[in-house]
Formats: C-alpha cells, sequence, structure tokens
C-alpha cells in the first residue's frame, strides 16, 4: 500500500494538494520517453532504410506514442483499466526491442511510469523484466561480449528505483506531518476555545456570586432591617409615638444608604467605557478609535459630536445609545464589507440623535412586520431568534428609551442608522 499512496502523491492528486515537485517530475518523464523514442527511430531509419520491417517499426512506434498519451487520460489511481494500459504498453514496447534493440533506453520512463502505478511487488517484477529485455537488446548490439553491457543497465534500474522509492516514502512523511500538524493545530483552536468559553463561564459565575454577596451583604441586610424597624414603630405608634417616629426615621436613614448602594451597583454594571468617566462623547471617541484599531486598515471609524447638552445625559440614555453603536458597529463589521463608518452624536434641545453611517454594501429596506421586526432583506442581520444582537436588539433599545430608529440603505451605496431618543420622557431611575 505504500507505492500505492506514493503513487497518488507524486501525481499530486492526494489529499494535501497538489504536488508541484511531482507534477514536475512526471513531465519530465513524459519529455524523456519521447524523446527516447524519437532518437530511436530517427537511429534506425539512418541505419536501416529500406528494410521489409521498416514499415513495422514505424508503425510500432506510432502505436506506442499514441498509447502513452492516452495514460493521462485514464486517470492517475491503480484501476484495472490503467492496469491493464500499462501492460499493452510494455508488450508493444517488447515487440519493438526485438525488432530493433536500440529502442531499449525507452525503458527508463517505463520503470517510472511502472512503479507509480503498480503494488510494489508487481512493480519491482516488471523493472526486473524491462532490465532484462534492456540487456538483451544491448548485447545483440554489441560485436562482442562486454560485461559492461550485462551489469550497467540492472545498476541503472536499482538507482532509479530507488530513487524514486525514496521519493515517494518521502513525499507520503511529508504528507502524514501536514496531517498531523493539521490535526495539532485543529486541536489548540479546539482547545483554545474550550478554554475561552470555560474563562468566561467561570468569570459569569464569580461575577454573580460576587453580586449575590454584596446584595445580601448591603441591600438584603438594610431591607431586612427596615421591615423590623417599621414593624416596632407600628407596634409602639399608638403607646410611644417618639420610639415608633425614631424607628421610622432609622428606617429611613437605612433606605437612603440602600439607595447608595443600589446607585453603586447600577454604575458598576455600566459599560466600561462609561464607567472609566468623560461621559457620552469620549467613551464613543473611545469606541471609534478601538474598532479602527481593531480592523489594521481596514476599516476606518470617525466619531463627531455636534452641539452641547443643556444638562447631562441620563446614565441611562449614555448607556443604551453606548450600547446601539457598539451593535451598529459590529453589523458593519460582519456583514457592511465597509472601509469607512462614522458615528455623528447631535445634542438637541428636547432629544439626542446617534448617527451610524458607513460605505458598505447596503442593502434593501423592508416595511416592518407585525412584530416590529425587519424581514430577511437586511443581509441577514435582523432575523429574530438567529441572532441576540444586531438590529433587533438597537430597536428594543431605542424602544425602551420612547425613541425612533431609522435607516436609510441603498444597495452599494452604503447604510445610515439613526437613533433619536427624546430627552423629556426618559426618566433616570437613579
Amino acid at each position: 500500500m505504500e507505492h500505492r499512496t506514493g503513487a497518488r502523491t507524486a501525481e499530486g492528486d492526494g489529499p494535501a494538494g497538489p504536488d508541484p515537485d511531482a507534477r514536475w517530475l512526471a513531465l519530465l518523464m513524459h519529455a524523456a520517453f519521447f524523446l527516447l523514442l524519437g532518437a530511436s527511430l530517427t537511429r534506425f531509419l539512418m541505419r536501416h532504410p529500406g528494410e521489409a520491417r521498416t514499415p513495422w517499426i514505424i508503425a510500432l512506434s506510432i502505436t506506442l506514442a499514441v498509447l502513452y498519451l492516452l495514460g493521462p487520460v485514464l486517470g492517475s489511481r491503480p484501476t484495472p483499466r490503467r492496469v491493464a494500459w500499462l501492460g499493452v504498453l510494455v508488450a508493444v514496447w517488447m515487440v519493438l526491442v526485438v525488432l530493433a534493440p536500440s529502442f531499449a533506453w525507452c525503458a527508463v520512463p517505463l520503470f517510472y511510469t511502472g512503479l507509480r502505478i503498480l503494488p510494489p511487488r508487481a512493480a519491482l517484477a516488471l523493472v526486473a523484466l524491462l532490465t532484462a529485455f534492456v540487456v538483451a537488446a544491448q548485447l545483440r548490439l554489441a560485436t562482442g561480449f562486454d560485461p559492461n553491457l550485462v551489469l550497467a543497465p540492472p545498476a541503472v534500474a536499482a538507482v532509479a528505483t530507488a530513487v524514486f522509492v525514496h521519493m515517494q516514502r518521502q513525499a507520503v512523511r511529508q504528507r502524514e506531518l501536514a496531517a498531523r500538524q493539521r490535526e495539532l493545530i485543529d486541536d489548540l483552536l479546539r482547545t483554545r476555545r474550550e478554554l475561552a468559553a470555560t474563562e468566561r463561564r467561570e468569570g459569569t459565575l464569580a461575577e454573580r456570586q460576587r453580586l449575590s454577596m454584596e446584595i445580601h451583604d448591603t441591600l438584603a441586610q438594610g431591607l431586612s432591617s427596615q421591615q423590623m424597624l417599621l414593624q416596632a414603630a407600628d407596634r409602639t405608634w399608638s403607646a410611644d409615638p417618639e420610639a415608633a417616629r425614631r424607628h421610622v426615621r432609622t428606617a429611613t436613614g437605612i433606605a437612603e444608604r440602600n439607595l447608595a448602594e443600589a446607585r453603586r451597583f447600577v454604575h458598576d454594571l455600566a459599560p466600561a467605557d462609561l464607567a472609566e468617566g468623560g461621559g457620552l462623547e469620549a467613551a464613543l471617541h473611545a469606541l471609534a478609535a478601538r474598532e479602527s484599531a481593531q480592523a489594521q486598515g481596514t476599516l476606518t471609524v470617525r466619531c463627531h459630536v455636534e452641539g452641547t447638552p443643556h444638562t447631562p445625559l441620563p446614565d441611562r440614555v449614555q448607556s443604551a445609545l453606548l450600547r446601539i453603536a457598539q451593535g451598529a458597529l459590529a453589523n458593519v463589521r460582519e456583514h457592511a464589507g465597509a472601509t469607512a463608518a462614522g458615528l455623528t452624536l447631535t445634542h438637541l434641545d428636547d432629544r439626542v440623535v446617534l448617527d451610524i453611517g458607513d460605505n458598505g454594501r447596503g442593502f434593501t429596506v423592508e416595511p416592518l412586520d407585525v412584530r416590529g421586526s425587519r424581514p430577511a432583506a437586511d443581509g441577514g442581520r435582523d432575523v429574530p431568534g438567529v441572532r441576540g444582537h444586531g438590529l433587533p436588539a438597537i430597536r428594543a433599545r431605542v424602544h425602551q428609551l420612547g425613541g425612533t430608529l431609522t435607516i436609510e440603505s441603498v444597495p452599494g451605496e452604503g447604510t445610515v442608522l439613526s437613533a433619536e431618543v427624546p430627552l423629556t420622557t426618559v426618566e433616570n431611575p437613579t
């Protein structure tokens, strides 16, 4: 099986893909065969013109050339039809050698063909048979016995066979090594994905544990204390009003501390860019710079701010608009094929508008269905149940703020997504 595997490698049609070295070697052997065949026929015609066997020699030479040309048509695998073709080819060559010994050196390319097609034992038997014919032909041409004519052809055949077998084995080893490398790379990538998933799960569990402990030690304890104080105030309200008022005041103080703790939790769970300070404008600039850096020259994102807010934007609005920008840029990066994108934040008297535009491939904007979702004509970016992000999440965030989402896009001319949020109807929960 080793020769057969190597034969397919030599042909260049193995799983690893085409082998350039094997292809060039095959072309070289093909050229050598026709060169030797032409030289042998020319030598015969020059030395034996007008003989009775000359038409047979010419006809057999043409037949041998045509048969050899049929080899690539039959494919490279050792099928019964290809083995039969090789048998006919060798038989015609043997007849030629019997009629004209000068055709014996065409055996060298036939060595290569046999080693490439046949199993190891059959290939070695064929090489031995061809070598015997070459020796016999050389002895017929010689005027006397010459030891070189007996020893040189077997030596040449042995060297050629050893070189070819070594090349086959090297090709097989290289393919096996490449396959093992691919398996190792696949294992490494799979392990990295599993490790990343494990780290995310562990991080999520650790954060849940931290939040549960924080809530238990602050909010839960405070609420329990408030309940006890209010119950005590209710019991003593008639008998000792002053003590009841003290209980109520103490419960009010605990409620204030719990409110501060709740606000701290909200701040901790806000987007990291906002938590670092600087407000929404600084967070959008940081997002644009980060997206441009991550794209490594394939996408440039710019950020522009127009106007100034009369009052600081509510935390809820800042967080939602930043998440909308992140989701829209993710769509641009994954689906639009754009080279440039822009974030524009516009502060108006009673509302704030965030525009995200790109110069990508665009799409045909279809009307909303009854669920408020856009059909698959959005380039697959707004298919409910398929993605947890993208346009459905953006539309949901805008709707929660009482705003409107507008999408303008034409195939081949890019896309502009505009999220308009009114400030008069947005209440800060903190």
